[in-house]
């Protein structure tokens, strides 16, 4: 089945959406991995209850339960690093950071689908790295902070990448359940760690103060449960690489959405900026790029 123009208006909504979880998560008072407990703690529970409503199935086999948890992994790390980019450095480089995640995808898609790896895309994906210097270049104090967001990039990429495979045979609440469950319990088990060795604080969870509470439902609900499951859904119809190039809108939104609230705390160097926008320049020239290879392939048959 092919996506309707109403599929991709769709999906640039559950990007601006999360576009915005950044701001979310550092308006918080808590640490970014209590942000992930919390945050897919209550998705699990709140997209288990629809599941109960609507009378649709847990049961999956085994291993497709297994694959999925090493999944929610994977999406525990991506977010954890993400909202803890924020804070190292800013909104700003966290989502320009964010911003490679189509180059990742045009490395692992090949891999996992096993189709051949294409040369523009590799090359595309050099062109993304050159912007990601001149940032590193003009932006070196947020060097750890842009870091971070590129780790946290190639995570997403991997995740998208699994997760159109499980979308073709599963329902995109079951798959969302399993994994935001799966997420929920790593996460809980690294923060002792993580708040003993690198916080050198007490190995404990953080308690929300009534905001955070009032964040963590928009957060959960809204930005994960159906901004999740939407994508999923939508991910029988787009391939990974279309929903990941979509995607690097992110930060275009994110970024704006700062300068808006934030105003000068968000203001980068111009080189920041350059950098930006050779990476989306980049993302944004692949369809116009594939358009013209299809035609001319139609032309010599």
């Amino acid at each position: 089945m092919n996506a309707s123009l109403k599929d991709f208006a769709k999906l640039h909504f559950i990007v601006f959406l999360w576009g915005f979880t950044a701001i979310i998560g550092k308006e918080m008072s808590i640490s970014a991995a209590d942000v992930v407990l919390y945050r897919t703690g209550m998705a699990a529970i709140v997209i288990a209850g629809f599941m109960v409503i609507k009378k649709l199935s847990f049961q999956f086999d085994g291993k497709a339960i297994l694959k999925m948890s090493l999944t929610g992994l994977v999406i525990a790390m991506h977010w954890f690093l993400f909202f803890e980019s924020a804070r190292v450095a800013n909104i700003s480089v966290s989502l320009a950071g964010m911003a490679t995640a189509t180059f990742w995808t045009s490395l692992i898609e090949p891999i996992v689908t096993r189709k051949s790896v294409k040369p523009v895309e590799v090359l595309l994906g050099l062109v993304v790295i050159g912007g990601l210097y001149i940032i590193f270049r003009f932006e070196f104090d947020n060097a750890l902070g842009l870091t971070l967001a590129v780790l946290s990039a190639f995570l997403a990429a991997l995740f998208s990448v699994l997760n159109a495979g499980f979308a073709k045979k599963y329902s995109e609440y079951g798959i969302t359940f399993y994994e935001m469950l799966a997420a929920c319990l790593a996460i809980a088990l690294f923060i002792p760690i993580y708040k003993s060795y690198f916080l050198d604080t007490a190995a404990e969870y953080a308690i929300p103060n009534l905001k955070d509470w009032g964040l963590i439902v928009i957060l959960s609900v809204v930005c994960t449960v159906y901004a999740f499951s939407a994508s999923v859904e939508l991910m029988k119809r787009i391939s990974a690489f279309a929903v990941n190039l979509t995607i690097n809108l992110e930060p275009v939104y994110g970024i704006l959405m700062a300068l808006l609230i934030y105003g000068e705390k968000e203001q980068m160097s111009n080189g920041f900026y350059y950098g930006t926008l050779i990476i989306i320049g980049a993302v944004f020239s692949y369809p116009v790029i594939r358009r013209r290879q299809r035609k001319k392939a139609s032309a010599i048959k």
